[in-house]
């Protein structure tokens, strides 16, 4: 059974930094395309960033250049280190392969002064 869990959110003023990990359980997070994905509030769940096996990594508009992905094999986690945060970030934050309709329960971030 494939699961998802999601965890590093926090609350945090703008300027700061945070890491995100998703830990991956009945699948291996280095053979996947594997997705981070946000939904702010009252706003649809948007794609942010993509890690594929190869290493290759992809970045929305408003990711590019602050956000990093990357993946832990020995630990079959994805991460998402998130730099140089602004207000406009404050979201739940997903991860998800790109071959599954599997949600975890999210990570909040909020950022604010």
């Amino acid at each position: 059974q494939v699961r998802l869990e999601e965890s590093g959110g926090g609350s945090v003023q703008p300027g700061s930094s945070l890491r995100l990990s998703c830990v991956g359980s009945g699948f291996s997070v280095s053979y996947k395309i594997m997705t981070w994905h946000r939904q702010a509030p009252d706003e649809p769940r948007g794609w942010l960033a993509t890690c594929a096996p190869g290493g290759a990594t992809f970045y929305s508009d408003s990711a590019k250049g602050r956000f990093t992905v990357s993946r832990d094999v020995h630990k079959n986690t994805l991460l998402l280190q998130m730099d140089s945060l602004k207000p406009e970030d404050t979201a739940v934050y997903y991860c998800q392969s790109i071959d599954s309709t599997t949600w975890g329960q999210g990570t909040w971030v909020t950022v604010s002064s």
